[in-house]
């Protein structure tokens, strides 16, 4: 469950946190729109270092690692799955090029994983919705969406605990074959569903006790504002945007094996 802390927003003050959430959100998009146009390794090296960075200016280096660590599951198996595929096409012969390309698919993963994880540590869910809003986008969208990653990382704390008591029980999650696994999960799944039914219904209530929806001529106490910092950021986007694009349609990118002389 340690990947959904990269989804917890961290109250720190750092130019990264001050940064309008809208432009952050550009940011992880050219981000993304880079790291999908790349299948080299290379270039996904240098995308996975432009954030690191970020990380740092932030000061949440210690929850950023943890929902990489969180991630290393899900990147396995992709790793696992590219190389295999490549493995067997290749007639049963590891080669540098399967193996590289089955690194680079995986390191696309991280990358998106890190970017995303970057924006919501450092984007408070108020500002997130009130920048929704000032995008014109209804309401209703903005509370559902901001709502979902208010409880995202909470219910994803509540599974853990209940692991851990179950657990303590004597529930044994990690014996048995891949069926018997499943039917383990069982006592977990049931008390969650139960809770996020209940917190739902308590949110349904306070919603109802605040009247919301009452009127459609909402105010809210801030207003996002363009600075200094929001300027750079927008350039280092364009920069990076079109230096991707600049690369893949009129450069060749060499393998990380050509560059080291064929060794492997």
């Amino acid at each position: 469950m340690s990947v959904f802390e990269g989804l917890r927003f961290r109250k720190v003050y750092s130019p990264i946190h001050n940064l309008d959430p809208r432009i952050k959100f550009v940011y992880v998009c050219a981000i993304f729109v880079a790291a999908i146009i790349f299948w080299e390794l290379l270039p996904l090296i240098i995308l996975f270092l432009i954030q690191v960075p970020f990380v740092f200016l932030a000061g949440v280096k210690r929850e950023w690692l943890r929902s990489m660590r969180g991630a290393a599951f899900l990147a396995t198996i992709i790793f696992l799955t590219n190389f295999i595929f490549k493995f067997i096409n290749a007639g049963y012969v590891v080669t540098a090029s399967n193996l590289e390309n089955a690194i680079a698919m995986t390191l696309r993963f991280v990358v998106l994983v890190e970017s995303f994880s970057v924006f919501f540590l450092t984007t408070s869910p108020d500002h997130l919705g009130l920048a929704l809003e000032q995008t014109r986008i209804p309401y209703e969208f903005c509370f559902a969406f901001t709502t979902a990653v208010r409880f995202v990382p909470v219910l994803a704390e509540e599974a853990q605990t209940i692991m851990d008591a179950q657990k303590a029980r004597g529930l044994e999650l990690e014996r048995g074959n891949f069926l018997k696994r499943i039917r383990n999960y069982i006592p977990i799944l049931i008390p969650l569903i139960v809770s996020a039914i209940r917190r739902s219904l308590e949110l349904a209530e306070a919603m109802e006790s605040r009247a919301w929806g009452a009127t459609k001529n909402r105010t809210n106490l801030y207003v996002l504002k363009m600075h200094k910092g929001d300027i750079v950021l927008i350039a280092i986007t364009v920069g990076i945007l079109a230096a991707a694009v600049y690369v893949r349609l009129f450069l060749g990118i060499p393998s990380l094996n050509e560059l080291l002389g064929g060794l492997f």
